[in-house]
């Protein structure tokens, strides 16, 4: 940004001021132009005379200011986030113990953390010292992890810090991003934040990409980035090598979201950064190793862009308490796994009895949650409702895409016994 200096002695002043940018052109009204702020220094014995006085109606106009005037003109406009509900309100709401509540809405992982992650968080020494800005034993234990070198690697509080930095580093007001719905409604949310446009392809039936139309798009729009989801959230789809292939040959970039790899049976693609200037790979330890509560993630980037999201990274966005435990868990490979393949199992024997529901019908999943599009004349959102009565969470969406479709998260055995006997009821 440009600095305007008023207090220097010298008569002529060097100015460096960006040039005013117009506010998304997807909200109502007409753009406006930011208007540059002066800071002023004050009067002295020989400038004193140059001062306006304010006049009554300057003052008035001050006085009638209110707060969301400051505000920028697209953010008045942004619907907030709809997250999860948490454990303790769940609890409050619906008159139970939070372990009486079986949570399957939110794709988190039952089993908690490697029993080293509560060891190291019992015997943490420095939380009044700020953590490493780098998270460096964290990437060193990430490179080891994924064959990919700790200079590729950025940790974030959560994936969703870091699709934000990359629309911030990337985005220009007014410029677009590729979307293609159903997907995480984060990448559409972040976009309006930055005052980007969010072009729309929806997927086929069968959750699968629209690939010609994207590629038909691209040419038309010319959007900077897109965002893609392998398995895709909310179906539990993937993408084939040949499909994203063809999309990273296009003059875009390419952020793909792998919070769900691990449970896909299929290598990730974060190597692939080295080779390809245009894709970045996003991961996280929320699902994986159960620390969703801790807020880490991770992203592989090209060596040609992660170093400008060094220079806009907030420098402490990584607790001490988060990389220490993800450190952790990373401890346990053999734990990490053994739930992995637990949840795999226990989403098949899902899948089979909700086949069994008449008024059900999943589909299949790549990842730890399934979708279930509603028939039989019933209404998706009074099911969700019904199952909370009794405990049993499920997830509901309001946009137009899924209005007749929940998902289900995995969860244990017993998880499932008590999601099957409250359908039943319903039968």
């Amino acid at each position: 940004m440009g600095v305007i200096d008023l207090f220097g002695k010298s008569s002529s002043l060097c100015v460096e001021r960006p040039k005013p940018s117009i506010t998304c052109c997807s909200f109502e009204g007409k753009p406006r132009r930011s208007k540059p702020t002066f800071m002023v220094p004050p009067a002295s014995s020989s400038s004193a005379a140059a001062v306006p006085v304010k006049e009554d109606g300057q003052q008035e106009s001050v006085r009638s200011l209110t707060g969301d005037s400051f505000i920028r003109p697209h953010l008045r406009q942004l619907s907030a986030y709809q997250p999860i509900l948490p454990f303790e309100v769940l609890s409050t709401r619906l008159g139970r113990k939070p372990e009486d509540i079986v949570k399957l809405d939110a794709n988190e992982n039952p089993y908690g953390p490697p029993p080293e992650v509560f060891e190291a968080l019992g015997s943490m020494r420095f939380p009044y010292i700020y953590p490493d800005p780098e998270s460096r034993r964290l990437r060193a234990a990430l490179a080891e992890d994924s064959g990919v070198e700790a200079e590729h690697i950025l940790v974030g509080c959560g994936a969703d810090e870091l699709i934000d930095l990359i629309m911030r580093c990337v985005l220009e007001p007014g410029d677009k991003i590729l979307d293609c719905p159903p997907t995480f409604t984060m990448y559409e949310f972040d976009a309006a934040v930055n005052a980007a446009l969010v072009v729309k392809v929806p997927r086929n039936p069968d959750f699968s990409l629209d690939v010609k139309r994207i590629f038909e798009v691209v040419e038309q729009e010319k959007p900077k980035c897109i965002f893609l989801t392998s398995p895709n959230n909310p179906d539990g789809s993937i993408i084939d090598d040949e499909t994203l292939l063809k999309i990273l040959g296009l003059p875009v970039l390419v952020v793909l979201d792998e919070a769900y790899i691990e449970f896909a049976g299929i290598e990730s693609k974060m190597k692939w950064v080295k080779k390809y200037e245009n894709l970045i790979v996003l991961r996280t330890f929320s699902k994986r190793a159960a620390l969703a509560g801790l807020r880490v993630g991770y992203g592989a980037f090209p060596l040609s862009i992660i170093e400008f999201l060094w220079r806009a990274k907030q420098p402490y966005n990584v607790s001490v308490a988060a990389e220490l435990a993800a450190c952790a868990a990373l401890q346990n490979p053999v734990y990490l796994e053994n739930v992995k393949v637990a949840l795999v199992q226990e989403r098949e024997r899902l899948f089979k009895l909700l086949k069994e529901v008449p008024f059900l019908n999943p589909y299949p999943s790549y990842s730890n949650f399934i979708l279930c599009e509603v028939t039989s004349g019933r209404d998706a959102k009074k099911l969700k409702e019904d199952l909370a009565k009794t405990g049993v969470m499920i997830r509901h969406y309001s946009n137009k895409e899924l209005a007749g479709y929940v998902r289900v998260s995995v969860g244990k055995p017993e998880h499932t016994d008590a999601l099957m006997e409250s359908l039943k009821r319903l039968y």
